[in-house]
């Protein structure tokens, strides 16, 4: 039974998939103005544990406290009326409504059925605004907002759902520091407010400056709960992974070959400017700066995405024309993007259809499928890379973020590309699998492939690169060797007080 000070008690909780044990009579409290830490290797079974709570998910088994009173959360809408709120990594918001229509949407206030009463909705919708002290006008466009101003609109939206347990799925991750910085500052303000946070996050420094307490899942068990302030980082990374991770970015150098890849003064529209670099076999290069600063841009823009207005792309010394991603990997140019649900994976298929679709001309035998070519290929990538699957018919959708990293991995593994391009390439993923995915690219450097890593995590930055540029407002502001590089100096070129051009 919960206590007079605990707002939510999760007990024996338990979830099947299909070929899944998702949870195995998982536990979890929560107090009122606390915030608590959910933390867990990917396929811990946290994402599952929320979805129960926020009503996306039926459980199988187990009891759920709400205020002392048993619930059973049928549906999301059940959940909101409890004053369950959820901001999901993935923020659901439309682009092209207001902000003020965003966080009453279905819900508007009305001067007459059907008629919406805008003045009270764009002045209801200010109010929570200035609550939360963010510079944001309730009718703007959402889509003309940057990542950290549409998170504070998903914590806007919550609270006029009168939200009295918040959880923050991953909210940092898209992040920069100040921005960070500016959403801690409403999380005090919130938990002042007598609101409970459920914080998930793979950013261990973050824990023990936002953290009450915090509590460890492994493969869908409950492991335990532990104050912020009486465990330590190591004790953490042990609870989660069973084991000791003593160096968590295993950086080994390879030997450098030749240029593979040359950009000169490229440029796009009024995004990228004058960009030029080049890559060197067996080589990380990697592209540091703050949101916005083109990184992504330069990503898509060598894959062929975007379009080059002015500049050259050179593999192997020669001009190639990408105007398409096709052209990218007939160049031998692989994509790992940043977001892996809507641009990396066909979440509806299967692991099998992901690895192999892209590559399926290497199956195909005078017009003819070999599947068991591809079975025995994709069982491969699964084992190598151990990708955490019943099997390879299972569907994407129901594997953990880890692994559906993994499977996007694979696809382009198996396309044999000479130079990777990875975009945030851990992103969302915990300690353990990023020490698999560094462990990955070390292979893939002592094998010749050559890699450009954007991140904006700065150990992985410092960790992983043998050189790194920085770029500013679309342009490339500094360029450090690895062992030069300090986290200072990546920031000032990032910040632009300080430019190579100046």
């Amino acid at each position: 039974m919960p206590t007079d000070d605990h707002i939510l008690l999760m007990e024996n909780i338990t979830k099947r998939f299909p070929g899944v044990l998702a949870l195995d009579d998982v536990k979890f409290d929560l107090k009122r103005g606390e915030v608590h830490v959910l933390l867990g290797e990917n396929g811990a079974g946290k994402s599952t544990l929320m979805k129960i709570l926020s009503g996306a998910y039926e459980k199988d088994d187990g009891t759920i406290w709400i205020d002392g009173e048993q619930r059973e959360i049928s549906s999301p809408r059940y959940a909101q009326e409890l004053g369950i709120g959820i901001i999901y990594q993935e923020f659901n918001l439309n682009p092209f409504l207001s902000v003020a229509e965003n966080i009453f949407l279905g819900r508007e206030p009305t001067l007459a059925p059907g008629v919406i009463n805008w003045k009270r909705l764009f002045a209801k919708a200010q109010e929570i605004l200035d609550e939360l002290n963010v510079n944001i006008n309730s009718k703007e466009e959402v889509g003309d907002l940057g990542v950290a101003m549409q998170q504070m609109v998903e914590v806007a939206k919550a609270l006029s759902l009168n939200a009295r347990i918040l959880i923050m799925d991953e909210p940092t991750a898209a992040l920069s520091r100040h921005e960070i910085q500016q959403l801690f500052r409403i999380i005090r303000h919130l938990k002042k407010q007598g609101v409970a946070v459920i914080y998930i996050s793979h950013r261990l420094e973050e824990i023990f400056e936002i953290g009450d307490r915090v509590t460890v899942l492994r493969d869908g068990k409950y492991i335990d709960t532990r104050p912020v302030k009486s465990i330590s980082r190591d004790e953490l990374v042990r609870l989660m992974v069973n084991r000791d991770l003593d160096e968590q970015i295993p950086k080994k150098k390879a030997k450098l070959g030749p240029v593979v890849l040359r950009v000169d003064n490229l440029c796009v529209d009024n995004r990228l400017h004058d960009i030029e670099f080049s890559l060197r076999k067996g080589e990380v290069l990697g592209i540091a700066g703050l949101m916005g600063a083109g990184r992504t841009q330069l990503a898509r823009a060598i894959f062929g995405v975007d379009k080059i207005s002015e500049g050259k792309i050179y593999v192997d010394g020669t001009e190639v024309s990408v105007s398409s991603p096709r052209d990218a990997i007939n160049a031998g140019i692989g994509f790992v993007t940043e977001d892996r649900k809507s641009e990396g994976l066909v979440l509806n298929r299967s692991v099998k259809e992901n690895i192999s679709l892209p590559n399926i001309r290497k199956f195909l035998s005078m017009g003819v499928l070999d599947f068991e070519k591809e079975n025995r290929t994709v069982d491969e990538y699964i084992s190598k890379l151990d990708i955490r699957t019943p099997g390879r018919d299972q569907n994407v959708v129901y594997l953990s973020g880890g692994n559906q990293q993994k499977v996007v991995l694979s696809k382009w593994l198996c396309s044999h590309a000479r130079i990777f391009i990875f975009d945030e390439p851990t992103r969302g993923i915990d300690v353990g699998a990023k020490k698999e995915i560094y462990q990955l690219m070390n292979e893939l450097t002592a094998k010749g492939v050559a890699i450009i890593m954007i991140s904006s995590e700065m150990p992985e930055i410092l960790g992983m690169s043998d050189r790194i540029l920085v770029m500013c407002n679309g342009r490339i502001t500094g360029r450090l060797d690895g062992e030069e590089a300090t986290q200072e100096k990546i920031m000032k070129y990032a910040l632009g007080e300080l430019n190579e051009a100046v």
